[in-house]
């Protein structure tokens, strides 16, 4: 089911399945795929039924970053990262749901920035991950020098970005952008099945892991401690821990409900 000219959303159960769906330009990004991403994230994160979301690319690429030749250089490109791109990375980044990223091929400029925002990233084995900026001499953007200098550290970071040489999904895994590559076939149904057994778990528990991570990567260990505590209160008064205890001592599977 969709009404985006510029991608695919589908309800596959608990899972929402977004599939950039340009693949004459390689999902290469243009004003009109921008807002439907935002959209279709603020779709999926206002779901009560949605768990988790899958972003995927249609034909041979995720996708190859912005569209050059939609002219968009002519514009203040600031304008631009500000008003269009930033609003859809973060909403993948600070969702309450788990993103995985079915690299299915190229992932480039900012095609890249939108697989590391994601919670999880699944590679196909001939993908890789460019920083093709430097061949354009421009910076990397889209959030790209937050990631991966946190990955990667500072010179590993500079060195895939100066060198501008292509990230084979292999060395992804490595280094720490991936979690699994796979032969190309496998990535998408590993990915929705992967989406299906998390959709299965406790929502709420994930939900706040995923925020006790993002807030441990600028917090130091007293204020996480705290932070965890703060955090587990919330998730032990829920009606999912209560079912989660129940199940254990009844050897039977737990059925969450988010609540």
């Amino acid at each position: 089911m969709t009404d985006f000219s510029t991608l695919r959303y589908e309800l596959r159960g608990a899972v929402a399945l977004i599939t950039l769906n340009r693949p004459d330009v390689l999902n290469a990004f243009n004003t009109q795929l921008r807002a439907d991403l935002l959209a279709a994230a603020q779709r999926a994160e206002a779901d009560p039924d949605v768990r988790v979301v899958v972003l995927t690319g249609a034909g041979r690429a995720f996708c190859a970053g912005a569209d050059l030749a939609e002219g968009t250089l002519d514009q203040r490109v600031s304008e631009i990262l500000e008003t269009e791109y930033r609003p859809s990375l973060l909403a993948i980044r600070e969702s309450t749901k788990t993103w995985i990223a079915a690299v299915n091929g190229p992932a480039a400029g900012v095609g890249g920035s939108y697989a590391l925002s994601c919670d999880l990233v699944v590679m196909a084995e001939h993908a890789y991950i460019y920083q093709a900026f430097i061949a354009i001499a421009l910076v990397p953007d889209g959030g790209a020098t937050w990631h991966l200098v946190r990955q990667l550290g500072p010179r590993r970071a500079f060195e895939m970005i100066a060198d501008g040489e292509k990230m084979p999904a292999a060395t992804c895994v490595s280094w720490g952008l991936a979690n699994r590559v796979l032969p190309a076939e496998d990535v998408l149904p590993h990915a929705l099945d992967w989406a299906e057994r998390l959709a299965a778990k406790a929502p709420l528990a994930l939900r706040y892991s995923k925020q006790a991570l993002r807030e441990a990567m600028e917090r130091s260990l007293p204020e996480m401690i705290s932070e965890e505590a703060r955090l587990q209160d919330l998730a032990g008064g829920s009606e999912d821990a209560r079912e989660g205890v129940m199940a254990f001592l009844e050897k039977r599977k737990a059925v969450f409900k988010g609540r």
